[in-house]
């Protein structure tokens, strides 16, 4: 009978939901809002000398989440002394403070904060007045940086060519910002199958972006999750900043359960291969549905249960690319090809299969129909 998945335990695959979030402002305590407000930094007039002993004024921005681009300052009562010690940031940020005013300081980072990283501003009580007053004690401020929206994760996706679809910004490009930029998308190409399309939204966490940033994951040696965790917003950031675009292709694979059954391969939206499959059987069938390829394995063993309850153990199998569950594209020995005689994979003649495979790397996105 014909495998439906390997002996391999496929790894579980999550999908993370992004809420957009607005540029914003830090203060102590845990990040508990999920509506951020910005809100307006209340500042002593600049070098204006009060009585009393030194403390510290405002910090801004003043929410538990921030911006990774949002400037970060520390007001305080009285002008601090020349040689007082600046604040610190744990972990360590690139970067240095400078006086707005004698008794104003701002952190110029070279860069900005990794998203989704959490971050505690130390005010040492050593900190100095011109008149020789310190602190009491020591102030702490913890605060973290937001993850970028999804809408953004898919500016920065397209400006790459990794989507389907390009983005057209309202001015010039910002490379180095997780910051929503004003623009439109467009697809690439002329001709799009619908199949696409009525799956496709900006902003929302579909498929298409699914598929999209686990091929930049792959492409850039990090965990092919499609979760964009701090680490892929880091690199995103850096790939359009250094203009490291995607220069492959965009592949799609089609799958058609009609008669015969067959498989199109698409790069760039031109179908460049076609060949029969068999899809699976009507106890087992392929699900028809639209999933990116998170599994491949030039050869493997495939095992699993047939439909009478019996055993199953097939070694060298070639050219597999799973894409949902224990469902996989593959080569298979049959006597023909072009209707349903499978577990649920997509079967092909071996050397059809190896056509195929060099185009459906991790992330790629199989519609069976």
């Amino acid at each position: 009978m014909a495998p439906r998945h390997a002996s391999q335990k496929s790894p579980r695959r999550r999908v993370w939901l992004l809420v957009a979030t607005g540029v914003v402002v830090l203060v102590a305590g845990v990040a508990v809002a999920t509506a951020l407000i910005p809100t307006a930094v209340v500042t002593p007039s600049a070098g204006a000398a009060t009585h009393g002993p030194l403390r510290v004024e405002a910090i801004t921005p003043n929410s538990s989440r921030v911006s990774p681009d949002a400037p970060l300052r520390v007001a305080f009562n009285n002008p601090l002394a020349a040689t007082s010690p600046m604040p610190t940031i744990t972990p360590r940020v690139p970067g240095h403070w400078v006086r707005l005013a004698p008794n104003e300081l701002s952190f110029r980072a070279n860069a900005p904060m990794s998203p989704g990283q959490a971050y505690v501003l130390r005010i040492p009580a050593t900190t100095r007045t011109t008149a020789g007053t310190t602190l009491h004690h020591t102030v702490l401020r913890h605060f973290a940086i937001s993850m970028g929206s999804t809408l953004r994760l898919d500016q920065l996706l397209a400006e790459l060519n990794y989507l389907p679809l390009r983005f057209v910004p309202t001015g010039s490009f910002n490379a180095t910002s997780t910051a929503i930029q004003r623009g439109t998308f467009a697809w690439r190409w002329s001709w799009v199958p619908t199949q696409l399309t009525a799956l496709w939204q900006p902003g929302t966490f579909n498929v298409i972006t699914q598929g999209a940033l686990m091929r930049f994951e792959d492409a850039n040696n990090l965990a092919t999750t499609g979760v964009p965790t701090s680490q892929v917003w880091d690199a995103l950031i850096a790939a359009v900043a250094g203009g490291h675009v995607n220069k492959v292709g965009y592949a799609y694979v089609d799958v058609s359960t009609g008669s015969p059954e067959t498989l199109t391969l698409y790069v760039n939206m031109h179908p460049i291969y076609s060949t029969l499959v068999n899809t699976g059987i009507s106890s087992r069938p392929t699900a028809i549905t639209t999933t990116p390829v998170y599994l491949r394995f030039t050869s493997t063993t495939m095992s699993g249960t047939n439909p009478d309850g019996s055993h199953y153990s097939d070694p060298g199998i070639p050219w597999v690319s799973y894409f949902l569950g224990g469902e996989a594209l593959h080569g298979y020995i049959r006597s023909s090809y072009g209707w349903p005689q499978s577990l649920g994979c997509v079967e092909m003649p071996y050397a059809n299969a190896a056509v195929v495979w060099p185009y459906t790397p991790i992330g790629t996105l199989v519609t069976v129909h």
